[in-house]
């Protein structure tokens, strides 16, 4: 066997498939790109869900890739077993209705244990199959020669995920010797068996079943085959490492954490777990920046954040005080950056992410604490018992570690319900399979488009009209020769200038027509050999079926989409420009009447920023820039310095949309020749659609012409209220303005004034309530922060005096109260607030010394007031 490292393995796995005819697919990024069923890519086959289940046919049927991709629902196991992951890669071949079992089996043995590959020794190889899959037993039998006694029947190994395709599948396990007997009892130590000696290191599945609502199974119409290897697993068996965490693909990491922390991993199973945790969850946290996702509290970025929270508390353990984590991304890029090289072209923002949660959290961290106190103060008060329900609340909200909290309830002599707690675990994770389950769900391949493999050519980039002939009608997902009905069907021809929606532009509509009938194109899309699918309604005659028709794309419509596009990329660049080369792509819509775009940034962009790019584009359309459009290989156009788009895939020739060098992208789109057709840019908004992700909407030619005619319409309707000539407007306002605020300044300080001489005289409102002197009046304020301003100005003359007020703000009732700090032992502003919402039908709380809240019931401030006086009286 050869001694190899993590990246070596890697590359020679796809390089023994390529030499095998295996079509190379790049890994995706784990931010799943047109799939909302998953919230991460968890598997090596997720990416190609669209070639199973026939959306797309390949170029080629043989498939390999070695795929990125994060589970976390088993997050609580990682840092304490060998090989739990959050993130993993996993290197997998697929065959498309192309080879079946046999290749299969072959193909494995042969990489792993051929001299020119892995090596491995085929003695210590075993490997199982299902009792029923005799077709499986029988090539490692008689093509691979394996004895039958290294072969075990298990009735698990079936892979079936519910409805959709299923089959059974084969795994092969690496016997790592006798020395591993001791780890786990021995009447599990056989492959299949949970053990640490028989390791399985690649899982063969055979989809050849399609599982149908009524739960039967019916043979597929094309067999397939997706295997997958775990690459952290079979580097550990290569390298003869103990856990995953010994070899190369960790060990700089954990590296770093030694120097950082003064520890030493090895040396004690609760450090080494500290260890395990940071350097997997820093991997995880680092690629899933990389590819589009920042830290939130909701979806993925709730999963990032609980990450790196969990990373941070298992440093302690370590004895690391302040932010390190960000430091652990450069090498994590030193390791992984050779095949994956956006993790060291980001890592400085990755970097700035990290660290700013980081940061966060370790403020956060003193903050759970003092919740924590206050669930102890409760329990010590009662049971001496945490509830298991306030405990998940603290983990999952707070991010406080749970056996943090048990942690502090031992040395408070309290005791923490596990039970309950474990409970919201398990339906939490119930959940999460559920979403999973409905995610990692595929469809059966639908014949009728993948039948189809007749070419159609796209024309539509130089023109808007084509002669061409029907090569198919489509309705009710069958072919059929000719049309006439109401319904929406599905039409491909052999040449169209119609554009399929695609890159974030929209599709053309228009008509096709000729002698005997005429349809609408409503939208155009792709089938999955590639000819552009027109959505069409018949409104005159009929449409048949190898006649020759008339296509025209709506041209104003298209011209609009044209200039929207480039200005798009246009403002792209110019993003990049002002804050940043993070700023790529995260979606966009590219429309007539507007273009939208989605970038990845951490913070709104202030007037001034897009000011900044706004002037950018219009000056690079003033300018008159020539748009130049060609096709060449890919690594051509790397070199030219193109700008490939997140989540988008290009094959080997790609169409390079170059704007004066000024930008240079990898596009499909339809485009102006020349910038100066834009006419002009505006932008209409920006705003942020989730965590890290921020939109700018903007418009150009006539439709920025109708917004600046708006604006001036504004202008001239305010010049016409403040009596102004348009050109002495802002003037007008400023000086209305100053003269306003003068004005308010002069009603505040009479305002106040009369507050105070009503507040000087308290005396109907206070009372002595057991040696107490208390505070308790119904007073005028138009909202919240005005009845804080009267709470303070009292407070100030009455220091000693427990307050309460109340006020009718508006439809509602707002209520304030504050306790003096040497009473808040035995009264609490908090209690005594949330007494008085509740009789005036609301909600309130707060410190001890201080709560505010409110109500809807206004007929009930009186009734509120006189709690503060019946609530003392029994605590104090």
């Amino acid at each position: 066997m050869k001694k190899l490292t993590g990246n070596e393995v890697r590359q020679m796995f796809l390089d023994y498939f390529k030499a095998h005819d295996h079509m190379v697919e790049p890994s995706a990024p784990l931010v799943p790109i047109d799939d909302d069923s998953l919230l991460w890519i968890n598997s090596g086959v997720a990416t190609l869900k669209k070639y199973f289940d026939g959306r797309v046919v390949p170029k080629n049927p043989r498939i390999v890739n070695a795929q990125k991709a994060i589970r976390t629902n088993d997050i609580e196991n990682v840092g304490f077993t060998a090989r739990h992951h959050t993130f993993f890669e996993m290197l997998g071949n697929f065959s498309i209705g192309d080879y079946f079992k046999e290749e299969a089996i072959v193909r494995a043995w042969e990489f792993l244990t051929h001299a020119d590959w892995i090596g491995f020794d085929p003695d210590l190889l075993y490997v199982t199959v299902h009792p029923e899959d005799t077709d499986a037993l029988n090539i490692w039998k008689n093509v691979i020669g394996l004895d039958e006694s290294r072969i075990i029947r298990i009735e698990g190994n079936f892979w079936d995920i519910g409805e959709g395709p299923c089959g059974p599948n084969s795994e092969i396990f690496y016997d790592r010797g006798a020395h591993y007997d001791t780890v786990t009892p021995l009447a599990e130590m056989y492959p299949g068996g949970e053990n640490e000696r028989y390791l399985e290191i690649w899982n063969l599945v055979f989809s050849e079943f399609n599982h149908n609502k009524d739960g039967s199974y019916t043979p597929l119409p094309k067999q397939n085959i997706d295997t997958g290897m775990g690459l952290e697993r079979i580097v550990s068996v290569i390298q003869d490492a103990q856990t995953n965490f010994d070899t190369d693909l960790f060990v700089p990491i954990i590296k770093e954490v030694e120097r950082v922390s003064g520890q030493k991993y090895g040396q004690s199973d609760e450090l080494d777990t500290a260890f395990k945790v940071i350097s997997d969850h820093i991997r995880t946290v680092t690629f899933a920046v990389a590819d589009g996702a920042l830290p939130s509290n909701e979806g993925r970025g709730y999963v990032l954040r609980r990450l790196l929270r969990r990373a941070v508390r298992f440093s302690k353990d370590l004895k690391i005080e302040k932010a390190f984590m960000y430091n652990l991304v450069d090498v994590v890029g030193d390791v992984m950056g050779g095949f994956y090289p956006n993790v060291k072209e980001k890592a400085s923002f990755i970097k700035d992410v990290v660290k700013g949660e980081e940061d966060r959290f370790l403020a956060t961290l003193d903050d759970g604490i003092k919740i924590y106190q206050n669930l102890r103060d409760h329990a010590l008060s009662g049971d001496k018992v945490i509830a298991g329900k306030d405990a998940f609340k603290l983990y999952d909200t707070y991010g406080f570690p749970f056996e943090l909290t048990v942690e502090y309830a031992a040395l408070d002599g309290l005791t923490v319900d596990k039970a309950a707690f474990n409970e919201e675990m398990t339906a939490q994770k119930q959940r999460a399979r559920q979403a999973r389950k409905a995610g990692d769900s595929m469809q059966v391949q639908s014949e009728t488009f993948r039948g189809i493999t007749e070419p159609s050519i796209f024309t539509g980039y130089d023109n808007k009209t084509a002669e061409s002939s029907l090569l198919y009608i489509v309705s009710n997902d069958k072919i059929v020769t000719d049309y006439r009905g109401e319904e929406s069907v599905e039409v491909i021809f052999a040449e169209t200038p119609f554009y399929a929606e695609s890159g974030g532009q929209i599709a053309d509509t228009g008509t096709i027509s000729n002698a005997h009938g005429k349809a609408e194109v409503d939208y155009v899309y792709k089938a999955p050999n590639g000819q552009n699918v027109h959505v069409i309604r018949v409104v005159e005659g009929t449409l048949t079926a190898k006649e020759t028709y008339k296509l025209e794309v709506n041209s104003e419509k298209r011209n609009f989409v044209m200039k929207n596009h480039t200005a798009t990329h246009l403002m792209h660049q110019a993003l990049k420009d002002v804050i940043g080369e993070h700023a790529n792509q995260a979606g966009s819509l590219v429309q007539a009447e507007r273009l939208r775009f989605d970038f990845s940034h951490l913070e709104s962009l202030s007037e001034e920023q897009l000011e900044t790019i706004e002037n950018i584009v219009n000056e690079k359309i003033y300018a008159s820039l020539n748009v130049s459009i060609e096709e060449m290989p890919i690594a051509q156009a790397k070199e030219k310095g193109a700008m490939a788009l997140f989540g988008e895939k290009y094959g080997d020739v790609v169409r390079v949309v170059d704007i004066d060098q000024y930008s240079v992208e990898l596009c499909g789109g339809i485009h102006v020749r020349n910038t100066a057709d834009i006419g002009v840019f505006k932008i209409v908004s920006e705003s942020g659609i989730g965590a890290g992700i921020r939109r700018i909407e903007a418009v150009t030619s006539k439709y920025a012409i109708g917004i600046y005619k708006e604006h001036e319409t504004t202008v001239e309707n305010i010049a016409a209220t403040v009596k102004s000539k348009v050109s002495n407007v802002e003037h007008k306002v400023a000086q209305l303005l100053a003269e306003k605020k003068e004005l308010q300044d002069v009603y505040d300080k009479l305002k106040a004034e009369l507050q105070q001489s009503k507040l000087n005289d308290l005396s109907d409102a206070t009372a002595q309530v057991n040696g107490v002197t208390v505070i308790r009046k119904e007073v005028e304020a138009k909202d919240a922060k005005d009845l804080r301003d009267q709470m303070d100005l009292i407070k100030s003359q009455n220091q000693d005096a427990i307050v309460a007020l109340a006020a009718v703000t508006g439809d509602k009732v707002s209520l304030v109260v504050t306790v003096p700090k040497e009473l808040t032992g035995k009264v609490r502003a908090g209690d005594i607030m949330k007494g008085m919402a509740n009789i005036a039908g609301g909600k309130g709380g707060g410190r001890p010394d201080m709560a505010q809240g409110g109500g809807t019931n206004i007929e009930s401030i009186t009734a509120a007031l006189q709690f503060v006086d019946e609530y003392i009286k029994d605590f104090l």
